[in-house]
């Protein structure tokens, strides 16, 4: 069965650990060690956390002599944004709809009428 790169940059993004190292790799680049430091887990923990973030291509790992930065790798989270902005326009008729809701609703008890 073969999974598409939405799908798999979902599941990434499911693990609220996940998202709060791309958080911290938005700021820049950063160590294992660095990544680690917030959280109350094993090294091992984190290192599958950062193994399935790079797996979807949410993150690469660099080699600068003996530091071996993690760097965030925007484009899967710009697949996201994209396929979200699809439904941009049902949220705003919907938030159009409930504001003449809310004005009709406002305007009926000024004026003292009830519809009950």
């Amino acid at each position: 069965m073969t999974t598409d790169s939405l799908s798999v940059t979902f599941a990434a993004l499911a693990d609220p650990t996940r998202r709060a190292i791309l958080s911290r790799l938005a700021a820049g680049p950063a160590s294992v060690k660095e990544l680690s430091a917030p959280f109350a887990m094993s090294g091992p923990a984190v290192s599958k956390h950062l193994r399935v973030l790079e797996k979807a291509g949410l993150i690469t790992r660099g080699r600068e002599a003996q530091w071996r930065p993690r760097r965030l790798e925007a484009a899967p989270i710009r697949e996201v944004a994209q396929w979200a902005a699809g439904f941009r326009q049902f949220w705003q008729v919907s938030g159009d709809r409930l504001d003449a809701y809310l004005a009709q609703f406002q305007a009926d008890q000024e004026s003292g009428k009830d519809d009950r």
